[in-house]
């Protein structure tokens, strides 16, 4: 009565540790069968816990996702139901019933294991492109300040240079007698001197090895025809509107304009197919409101994965403006921002 205590608990006991020793908590129930058959053959024949222990380890060596451990414990299976047969005292018949039973456990707890294993895969690939994507988003972050940064080095230090030589020339104009108006000229050519030598040093670490500050003046919206010619040359008929009466725009904004109607006409050639695309510049209200559309195939994401609308949104974001970019009901994709003019 006892022993008959002791070896349920035997059986049913492995399985409280089957999450920690997914392979050795079914492995320790066969195995405590296969010893207890040497025992008491009745107990093993006659006791309904043993069977279903067998049957749930049977499952459980199916579900392993190792699969050289499932076969090894299928194996295990086979050899302890030869064993207990054996000291029954069984016919060779008898050993087809509980093998053809444990097998169909077996290969359900394998199905079953399989399709959780997938599962889980799909979940951690899921996971992970999301994780590059949200790296991929950060990085092209930091890649457009650091281009933002770069612009707008060369955007003050051309206001600066002038400054300084402006002042610089005045200063020799004036009378000998205006000591005190040379000396604030002075301090004004020396400051400005100072603040391009710490403005080249602080951005210099920002711009890749291959490029130099810029000599030229940076692109505006006054150059906006010439990003419709290019697209034309590439084969995408460009149709431009400008509505409003234009205005002066500060370098950094009308910097980020001409960036953003690059940006549409770039996706437009390259990733959408367009046949046709339309750029609207419209100066209101206090803003310049940009719009580029197409009627292409694209979803603006291109091929970095939407890495350059991130960009323009931050570069947009810099200067309080708003960017909407999206697909059109009618079909195309379609890039709208405003910025304010001051």
């Amino acid at each position: 009565m006892w022993f008959d205590v002791i070896a349920s608990s035997v059986f049913l006991v492995p399985f409280l540790f089957r999450r920690r020793y997914p392979f050795w908590a079914p492995m320790g129930v066969v195995v405590a069968i296969a010893i207890i058959s040497f025992v008491d053959t009745g107990l093993i024949s006659d006791e309904f816990t043993a069977f279903v222990s067998g049957i749930t380890a049977a499952f459980l060596f199916g579900m392993l996702k190792d699969r050289s451990q499932a076969f090894a414990g299928a194996a295990c299976l086979v050899g302890v139901i030869a064993i207990v047969a054996h000291n029954q005292g069984d016919h060779p018949g008898d050993f087809f019933f509980p093998l053809l039973v444990f097998g169909i456990s077996w290969v359900v707890g394998f199905a079953l294991g399989q399709k959780f294993h997938e599962a889980d895969a799909v979940r951690e690939r899921a996971a992970r492109l999301e994780r590059d994507r949200e790296e991929q988003a950060l990085a092209a972050v930091a890649e457009e300040r650091a281009r933002i940064a770069r612009e707008l080095h060369d955007i003050v230090g051309h206001s600066v240079s002038v400054m300084t030589v402006q002042a610089a020339g005045v200063r020799s104009l004036l009378r000998p007698d205006q000591e005190r108006e040379r000396e604030a000229l002075m301090i004004i050519e020396q400051t400005g001197r100072e603040a391009l030598a710490e403005m080249r040093r602080l951005v210099g670490v920002l711009r890749r090895p291959e490029e130099a500050p810029a000599l030229a003046p940076q692109p505006s919206l006054e150059h906006v025809d010439r990003l419709v010619s290019q697209a034309r040359e590439a084969g995408l008929p460009v149709e431009l509107r400008v509505e409003g009466d234009p205005v002066q725009l500060s370098a950094g904004v009308d910097l980020t304009a001409y960036r953003l109607v690059q940006e549409g006409l770039t996706n437009a050639i390259k990733h959408a197919r367009a046949q046709h695309a339309e750029v609207i510049v419209r100066y209101r209200d206090g803003n310049v409101e940009l719009t580029v559309s197409d009627d292409g195939q694209g979803d603006g994401e291109g091929e970095k994965g939407g890495n350059g609308l991130v960009g323009m949104r931050e570069r947009v974001s810099v200067y309080g403006g708003e960017l909407d970019a999206g697909p059109r009901p009618e079909g195309g994709f379609r890039l709208h921002a405003t910025l304010p003019v001051s």
